[in-house]
This record gives structure tokens, sequence and C-alpha cells, in this order.
């Protein structure tokens, strides 16, 4: 018997009117390495599960000016900046001893549009959440409902090296594959399809120059962050996270230590070893998957340096006169 958890994982409604079913009639469709079913709306893959939500965002969503939106594509840093910026807005609410982020999945208090908000409701009440709302997204940014391009509202898009952001969601595709896609294809196919644009969110440069391109038109609007650099100096980054949504520190408070305190709060290491995130799922996702490794360059361990050159070439043509680099053999 199907398990039902999954059986709307790759399916939509499947009402013959429906006009979704009808243009899902007209969109290219693919079928990835955990055996999911994608489509590719707005020149973006996303799973087929989620078109209807997506449709529903950019139709119905209306942001309000103090609005965060969080932006990844899945495994880029997603669970570590909604851990962030809600410890970061809320920290004059709960002490940070006492923060909801210790006993609760980052997934579980930062909605996502088109995985929460939008997935049982077509044109959900979202007026009762308190401001400054704070959303996730994977969304790609021409594919963003127009209110979030056209308010005031922030927008903080953190992205990866592709090496690492694929050797991740190889590792959490394959971990959270149902019984009935229990076959397991080898990694090369995999990185092919990747290489090709052929992944959820993908293809990942062209996710990525969206949000690059909207920073580089407005730094006001888009805060653009590499998963890498926050490894690398996490503090500066909190500080830069909480000024540009205009929730900056005091000097009272960083005498105080608060964003140290913040940084250890949603650091890997902390949230990791937590109960909450040891044990049950978020949607369909093992929490636990989630906190796989979260290193830097992990990628070496995994894929061969013929992989990397091929990443490398492909970052060299498509991000050629952006601005955009990301360090992948080093």
């Amino acid at each position: 018997m199907e398990d039902p958890k999954y059986s709307s994982f790759d399916q939509v409604d499947q009402d013959p009117k429906d006009e979704l079913q009808e243009l899902l009639q007209t969109l290219e469709q693919h079928t990835t390495w955990d055996g999911g079913q994608l489509v590719k709306y707005d020149g973006i893959w996303c799973a087929t599960r989620l078109l209807r939500p997506i449709i529903s965002t950019q139709k119905y969503f209306k942001a309000k000016d103090t609005d965060i939106i969080l932006s990844t594509m899945p495994k880029s840093g997603t669970t570590w900046l909604k851990a962030l910026a809600f410890a970061i807005i809320n920290r004059n609410i709960h002490e940070i001893d006492q923060s909801p982020l210790l006993n609760s999945n980052p997934h579980a208090v930062v909605p996502a549009l088109e995985f929460d908000a939008y997935r049982d409701q077509e044109n959900p009440d979202l007026e009762h959440i308190p401001s400054p709302r704070i959303f996730s997204t994977h969304i790609s940014y021409n594919t963003l409902p127009d209110s979030i391009r056209e308010s005031e509202c922030k927008i903080i898009y953190i992205c990866r090296n592709p090496l690492d952001l694929f050797n991740s969601l190889w590792h959490f595709l394959l971990d959270n594959k149902s019984e009935k896609y229990a076959e397991r294809i080898l990694i090369d196919k995999a990185f092919d399809m990747f290489c090709k644009g052929n992944h959820h969110s993908g293809p990942f440069w062209d996710h990525m120059l969206g949000y690059w391109n909207a920073h580089l038109n407005d730094s006001q609007k888009v805060l653009f962050l590499k998963y890498e650099d926050l490894k690398e100096d996490i503090t500066f980054h909190v500080k830069r996270i909480a000024e540009f949504i205009e929730f900056p520190f005091s000097l009272e408070e960083e005498k105080q230590g608060v964003i140290e305190k913040i940084s250890r709060l949603c650091s890997f290491e902390n949230l990791s070893n937590l109960e909450i995130n040891k044990t049950g799922n978020s949607d369909i996702f093992k929490n636990s998957s989630f906190f796989r490794k979260g290193e830097v360059g992990d990628w070496k361990n995994h894929l061969t340096p013929e992989m990397a050159e091929r990443v490398n070439k492909i970052l060299e043509s498509k991000l050629e006169g952006s601005g955009l680099m990301f360090k992948t053999c080093n």
C-alpha cells in the first residue's frame, strides 16, 4: 500500500476540469534522482506537488513593508538562516536561553510560503501573524509575487558553493526517499542532472543570478549572502543581518555578548544536538536530515576532481561578467 505521506509528493489535484492540470500538460517535466517528479515553471524546476502552492503564492500573497523573506535554494543554508533571523528578531521577546529554537525545529518557527502557508489553502489568512512576519521560500526571484518585489519588505538570500550544494542535496534527497523510490541511482547520473540544471530550484546558476542581480540593483532591498562567508565570520554576519532587517544590536547588547550568544544558539553544533532536531519530521522530511555535516568543502569526500572541473566551467560560462564568484577548489 502506498504511504499517504508520499502519495501527494508528486501529484496535484486530478480533477480533469482543473486549470492547473491543463497548465501541467503544457510544461516540461522530469524525474529527478530521488524518483520525485519535477516540473519547469517560469524557467525553474520545482516539485510537481508545489506547483499549485507556488501559483497561489504568486496570486494571493500580499507582502507588508515589514515582512522579511528568506530565500534560498534547497540545502544552501536555509535552516541556519531561519534560526538566525528568528533569534535576532525575537531576542527581546524570548531570553536566548529560553528560545523556542531549543524546542522547535527552525522550519517550524519560520513557515515557508509554498511548503506551509499555501500548501493546503489557496488563499490563507496570514493577517493574524504578528509583524514582522518572517517567511522562507525556494522560489526564484522572477517568480516571487509582485507584492514582494514592489513593497519595501526585505529579502535575504543565501547561496552556497554549487559542489557542496549538490553534495548536500544528494544526501538529503536520498535520506528522505519514500519506499516506492527505493532504487538508488549512481551519483554520477545525479551529478549530470545537476550540471544540466535539472534539479530542485534549478538551474542553480539562474536561481543565484536572479537574486544577485536584484541585490546589485537595490542592496537595501536584497541582502545577498554566501554560506561560506557565514562559516568564516558568523559574528560579523549576524550583526550585518540585524542591521539589514532594521533590528540592529545596541552597544550595550554588543558588550553583553548578545551577538555571540545568538551565534552559538543557532550554530550547527548546538542545533544538531537538540532532541527536537534528532527526531520527528518537518513536512515530509526528517528533522535530522537538515543537520548532516554543515561543512565547507565536504564535496571533496564524495566528488571527483573531474566533477569539480565541470562545475567550474559551468560557473565560468554562466556567471561571466556578473561579478558573482565562488571558491570551489581550495
